[in-house]
């Protein structure tokens, strides 16, 4: 294991090193590079021979390649062999399983099933959301982790195996005999029709599968709905795969149509992709969905249908990721991911919002701000930015969470609650019907208050801060009265806070209440009703004059 990580820590050394170049340097790179492994290579066997402690080699030179690896960008990394079937499932969406998410409940381990998916082995076996993992035919998991788990439960499709849980609120553990199967996770999560016959296509990521899922949603719409507009919500899409992205965007815009390009260190690995098939429909007008969440491959199709003028845009200003990565292969079936170039999509401008090769003192980098961004042009002549993600044609601003929301949604105290409320419920209405009553809501509070629910604040944390700050340089000497008055408003209070944001936590409790019983596509349903940003959609696809008059070039100026 030593060895097999050095051979890859070397190829990384060289890989990392000339990437992080601007441009080829004139002193010898190769001498630098043999220098650096050499003493590399006698400090990790010093260290090894002489540290007062034994050390884990693999985690320790690991630390060292991820540290490496981190000061160039957060998407150039290292992928061990143990690692790389989950990348290729975000890859192909696929894997041999049962078909679940699983998480672990804690330190200890305890994991269990969090959302069993749709018309896979595990729902189809009668699993459920809050079943806790005993054993995986007969080896006992209670106190594994939730990488060791999901190990066990991945397997050869129709191979069998025996799965011992334990349902909350039973006494016996039950026993399931599931077949595992190639799960297939559909990257369209939901599409039908909304409003006065607009068609709606939720894509959740980009995988070598995503195209043709919106070909065919698409197809079914048009030919069997007979819709007259098409919403492609692309929030919180966090990209994939880029080719997936130019046949997308090739279904609505003219075969041989420039998509993106892609420029890198080295002319000959620079690139330009053009839709290769014929489209589908050139007429037919298009919303596309976007928010703070929607990077990559989002972009590139968000943005090049506006640099096309094909589509408008409807939410917040997208993510801002310009970067493209290869995989490359490393010794021992391990995989180095990397940048290799930025994406200029048709007006000529780059999305990318951050400069990960100027740094500050402490490491970080910052946004680009708009003063130094360029105007480049739509095929209209319509004004568009570079350098700061992808800017919708109508902004529709969205209610920030409090931090007590995200505390709440990844708390098990939450999970168990729902998990007991679902085992008292046979039914429920359908989703988009589906509400939760006042009743509800003061029972999850009581529940989280007997179950010691606790939460972070960062206002809490901020304020302990400038506590110590002020009690050293004298400010609370004198008078403290107006620091113990800050501190008690800024006290978390269950109760307090639980009335004070009861609409996103009644929200937050229906859309996990459906999910239960009708999955993801249930849980999607409950989120867009009373949702602003599809409103917008359906608002300025049912008004054509608006839809044309957006796509022209004084449209900007006028709004």
């Amino acid at each position: 294991m030593y060895k097999r990580t050095l051979f890859a820590l070397c190829l990384f050394f060289w890989t990392g090193m000339s990437i992080s170049a601007q441009a080829p340097e004139k002193k010898d790179n190769h001498f630098e590079v043999s220098k650096n492994l050499e003493i590399f290579n006698s400090l990790v066997k010093d260290v090894e021979m002489f540290y007062v402690d034994s050390i884990d080699i693999d985690k320790t030179v690991r630390r060292g390649i991820d540290a490496m690896l981190g000061g160039l960008d957060p998407y150039t990394e290292y992928i061990p062999e143990q690692e790389m079937s989950d990348f290729k499932q975000l890859v192909t969406g696929e894997y041999g399983g049962i078909g679940a998410y699983i998480r672990q409940r804690n330190e200890k381990g305890n994991v269990m099933i969090i959302e069993p998916f749709e018309g896979m082995p595990a729902a189809l076996a009668g699993l459920k959301a809050g079943d806790r993992i005993l054993a995986v035919d007969t080896t006992d998991v209670t106190r594994f982790k939730n990488d060791k788990v999901s190990e066990l439960l991945k397997g050869v499709p129709n191979s069998k195996m025996t799965l011992t849980i334990q349902r909350p609120g039973e006494k016996k553990p039950r026993k399931f005999e599931i077949v595992r199967k190639q799960v297939q996770i559909n990257q369209v999560t939901w599409y039908g029709v909304r409003g006065d016959g607009i068609g709606y296509i939720y894509l959740k990521s980009f995988t070598d599968k995503s195209a043709q899922e919106v070909k065919d949603a698409f197809l079914d719409l048009r030919d069997n709905h007979h819709i007259k507009g098409l919403i492609l919500d692309l929030r919180n899409n966090g990209g994939g795969v880029l080719e997936s992205a130019v046949q997308i965007v090739g279904m609505f815009v003219p075969k041989g149509s420039v998509v993106l390009s892609t420029k890198s260190k080295y002319s000959q690995l620079d690139r330009t992709y053009r839709t290769t098939n014929e489209p589908i429909d050139l007429e037919i007008p298009l919303a596309v969905l976007i928010n703070e969440n929607s990077a990559s491959a989002s972009e590139i199709v968000s943005g090049s249908l506006q640099d096309m003028d094909r589509a408008i845009l409807i939410g917040q200003r997208s993510f801002g990721k310009g970067l493209v990565q290869s995989t490359r292969e490393l010794p021992y079936n391990g995989s180095l991911k990397v940048t290799i170039s930025k994406y200029y999509i048709p007006s000529g401008r780059c999305i990318q919002q951050l400069d990960y090769t100027h740094r500050k003192a402490d490491g970080s980098v910052a946004a680009i701000p708009d003063s130094l961004t360029k105007v480049f042009r739509t095929a209209n002549g319509r004004p568009v930015r570079d350098g700061g993600g992808v800017r919708p044609e109508f902004e529709v601003k969205e209610d920030k969470l409090p931090t007590l929301m995200y505390y709440l949604a990844v708390d098990t105290v939450f999970a168990d609650f729902v998990t007991t409320w679902a085992q008292q419920h046979k039914t429920i209405p359908p989703a988009e019907e589906f509400s939760v009553s006042d009743e509800d809501f003061e029972a999850l509070k009581k529940y989280a208050k007997e179950k010691g629910f606790t939460y972070d604040r960062q206002s809490e944390k901020a304020l302990k801060n400038l506590k110590e700050i002020a009690e050293f340089e004298g400010y609370l000497e004198s008078d403290s009265t107006w620091f113990k008055e800050l501190e008690t408003k800024l006290t978390p209070e269950l109760d307090r806070d639980f009335d004070r944001f009861k609409k996103e936590v009644k929200k937050l409790l229906e859309t996990g209440i459906v999910k239960r019983y009708y999955y993801q596509k249930g849980e999607l349903l409950a989120g867009l009703k009373d949702d602003k940003v599809l409103q917008k959609a359906l608002e300025v696809l049912g008004d054509a004059a608006l839809y044309k008059k957006t796509l022209l070039p004084q449209a900007e100026e006028e709004k």
